[in-house]
């Protein structure tokens, strides 16, 4: 998809992926800030399933696969640590959506995640529509029905460098997250059930900060997270509306996205787990924390926090979400 702007935005229907998004940075070279295998092939053969890719049942981790609804208990195919992780062993990462292009500025990807798939209940009918617009935005709309009662968390996996794939360290990036707030995590990163303020510690990102400048610190979170893969609590003034979650820097690049979203959490992931095993576009490694990923969500193993904010879906009633990565030049 092009704009007027000379902005591309690339997408596959293997998993409802986002490929690729080239701008302009401050020196007017064009820029690709999405980071993620070049080829089919790579993708398959990439040990990381979620590069770029649209992410369900449920996004991020349930406590060792299990939940109960009304009751019912449920097992999903736990996939990390003994957790689920993104919909289980076989997420919408793998599956091989249906499309729909509208012009030169969306697609829609639609799929049907069927009762029993990887444990979770209920037939769901998914539609997620990208959008290019003409400020360089792209515009992710999430819908979905059931027709029994389940669970559902949607994201994007995209992940970033806004200097360009390949450029190295996202350390130097400058990050500033509005939330005052986190959820902290145990060991296999599921949820305590706390709700803890950043403040005094090396989660506050509420002003614009270096993504290295504390990753090493003494602290039990990012040793459990082997550095930042949190969910942070938004601060909201709705519950509906589009409001900013995170706006970030390249350092080099100048090349700035700008979050909004109407949901309440975000998971700030800092490529961490990056061990130079894939190979990325032009021939380049999976380096570690070269890329960084700020996935808008509901909080993780929701299911089992009755004080989180609730993912059942029920029959009758509609899933519906957006959030929307704007991207601009920054040239202070």
């Amino acid at each position: 998809m092009h704009n007027k702007r000379g902005s591309v935005a690339q997408f596959t229907n293997f998993g409802g992926r986002w490929v690729t998004f080239i701008i302009k940075d401050k020196d007017g070279i064009a820029t690709d800030v999405i980071v993620g295998p070049g080829s089919i092939k790579d993708f398959l053969q990439c040990q990381n399933k979620y590069f770029g890719a649209t992410i369900g049942r449920y996004a991020n981790r349930i406590a060792k696969g299990m939940f109960s609804i009304d009751g019912n208990k449920y097992q999903i195919a736990y996939n990390n640590n003994g957790n689920m992780l993104h919909g289980g062993e076989k997420g919408y990462n793998d599956a091989v959506w249906d499309y729909t292009k509208i012009g030169d500025s969306t697609v829609v990807f639609s799929y049907l995640s069927a009762d029993g798939e990887q444990g979770f209940p209920g037939n769901l009918n998914v539609l997620v529509s990208y959008t290019l617009t003409l400020d360089n935005a792209i515009v992710m709309d999430y819908e979905a029905t059931t027709d029994k009662k389940t669970v559902v968390n949607l994201t994007n996996h995209a992940f970033f460098n806004l200097n360009g794939n390949g450029s190295g360290t996202i350390n130097d990036h400058i990050l500033q997250i509005h939330a005052s707030n986190y959820t902290p995590v145990d060991s296999t990163l599921i949820p305590t059930g706390k709700i803890d303020a950043v403040a005094n510690s090396p989660l506050d990102f509420l002003k614009p900060t270096a993504i290295g400048l504390r990753v090493t610190e003494d602290n039990m979170q990012l040793k459990n997270g082997r550095g930042y893969d949190h969910n942070f609590v938004l601060d909201r003034s709705t519950t509906q509306n589009l409001e900013p979650a995170a706006t970030i820097t390249g350092d080099k690049s100048g090349i700035s996205m700008e979050i909004l979203t109407t949901e309440p959490g975000l998971q700030f992931y800092g490529g961490n787990f990056m061990m130079s095993k894939n190979t990325m576009k032009s021939g380049f490694k999976d380096d570690h924390r070269s890329a960084f990923c700020l996935e808008t969500q509901h909080f993780p193993d929701s299911p089992n926090h009755p004080d989180f904010p609730s993912t059942i879906l029920e029959p009758g009633k509609t899933y519906k979400t957006t959030s929307v990565y704007r991207f601009y030049i920054n040239k202070k």
